[in-house]
């Protein structure tokens, strides 16, 4: 595996750019190694600036549910940027997302684009604060909303208590505004609503977890979390930003039956462009401006090169088999757990259609508490190993890997066949008692 480029334009990159990365996820320091730099992509396959070809099980976070550079979305957004790049004006496309959107789901009647799902969810706070007059949200530990002030905090010392700020430059009054519980724990969740019901504006959400790894909800508890917040006039909020079109053409409240109050989305809905959206009933979303007193706004919302990758890719997700990527997934999940049993690896996947992760970890990840009890130093020369066998997964525990319908059965194999190597390796470093 050659370095020689990457580690050259990572040099020039520290002099420009904070860590020399322009989002936190990019570095690589978690896995003890300097980042990769990306010089293009096709299908599963990511190529960089060096050569060095890998099986992709990041796209782009997520978004890449098609594969990179997909023939017919490239199409769409060169013939959209033929027509110009941004007007600041309301064009069709950006009404025929919006119905594809409200279509997928039903619980938005309306919605509104943005340009992110930090956006998104930025906006849907609001709009629940401006819905019920009340300031508090609560939040689940190790849930992620995007880095807006009210939402990046962590739980405090006791069982249901207000936030604290997880990052400099927040105010503590701000941080106060929000409550954190342990997700899946439903005896937790109910004492924090009953306690600050008079002032709990909403509810948020991820119905299944991406950002602590892949943590599903335990049978009844989004059901609880559902029906607690409507009988305290509560907004809930789900965060869809990683689940939306991920397991079906939908959400996973179509999944689970549910019907919050308020959507956001993001990543997979612009295909790889950046983008977002929240959305609610009707009644909700005429409190937003120029309708209601919420104001909200964005001189790049639904912009048009964006709102062609979107619908191009929604698109062409409506004629697919989601069962497809679901049994390569399967496949994947079921092959790496048999290879971490084989090598005596204390590991457990957890899986949501095409997400999942893998944990260094023997036990059952529930949440948050125990998705930190994962061994960091062997997922760290796991995914060291991996990446010189050709394999890109995300560089921290603590994410999702990605299945896109361009992965093939290959694909699958060459990656387990990686895997029962890196666990060797990895198990052989923790007996060497090797840190990284």
């Amino acid at each position: 595996m050659k370095t020689t480029n990457s580690r050259s334009w990572f040099r020039r990159a520290v002099k420009v750019m904070p860590g020399g990365v322009n989002s936190p996820v990019r570095a690589f320091g978690s896995v003890g190694m300097l980042p990769v730099f990306v010089r293009e992509g096709k299908g599963s396959t990511l190529i960089d600036v060096d050569g060095n070809r890998y099986i992709d099980y990041v796209m782009s976070w997520g978004p890449l549910i098609l594969g990179h550079a997909h023939p017919q979305v490239l199409a769409a957004v060169r013939q959209a940027a033929s027509r110009g790049l941004s007007f600041g004006a309301a064009t069709a496309g950006e009404v025929e997302f919006a119905e594809l959107l409200t279509r997928a789901f039903p619980s938005m009647e309306m919605v509104r684009l943005v340009n992110s799902g930090t956006e998104a969810v930025m906006s849907a706070v609001r709009l629940a604060r401006a819905a019920t007059g009340r300031d508090m949200i609560l939040k689940f530990s190790g849930g992620y909303h995007g880095h807006t002030d009210s939402l990046l905090v962590k739980a405090g010392s006791g069982a249901a208590t207000c936030g604290v700020a997880t990052s400099k430059g927040i105010p503590r009054d701000l941080a106060r505004q929000t409550i954190v519980v342990p997700y899946n724990d439903t005896a937790r969740f109910t004492r924090a609503v009953q306690r600050f019901r008079a002032r709990l504006a909403a509810v948020i959400i991820e119905p299944v977890c991406g950002n602590m790894g892949v943590v599903l909800p335990g049978p009844e508890f989004l059901m609880a979390v559902q029906s607690l917040t409507r009988r305290h006039g509560s907004m809930l909020i789900f965060d869809e930003v990683i689940t939306g079109f991920r397991a079906c053409f939908g959400g996973a409240q179509h999944i689970f039956n549910m019907k919050p109050d308020i959507t956001c989305l993001g990543k997979i809905i612009g295909g790889g462009m950046p983008i977002g959206a929240y959305g609610a009933s009707r009644a909700l979303m005429k409190l937003v401006a120029p309708l209601g007193g919420m104001y909200q706004a964005g001189t790049l919302a639904g912009n048009p090169l964006a709102v062609a990758c979107g619908l191009k890719t929604l698109h062409i997700l409506q004629g697919l088999d989601y069962n497809t990527i679901d049994c390569r997934a399967r496949r994947l999940e079921k092959g790496l757990e048999e290879a971490g049993r084989q090598a005596g690896a204390q590991c457990t996947v957890n899986r949501f259609g095409s997400l999942l992760t893998l944990f260094f970890n023997g036990r059952p990840v529930r949440d948050f508490a125990a998705a930190s009890r994962s061994d960091l130093a062997q997922y760290a020369r796991f995914f060291r190993d991996m990446l010189r066998q050709g394999v890109y997964l995300p560089p921290s525990q603590f994410e999702a890997w990605f299945l896109s319908f361009s992965h093939t059965d290959q694909d699958i194999a060459r990656t387990l066949e990686a895997a029962r190597q890196a666990f060797r390796s990895a198990r052989k470093g923790t007996r060497k008692g090797v840190h990284v």
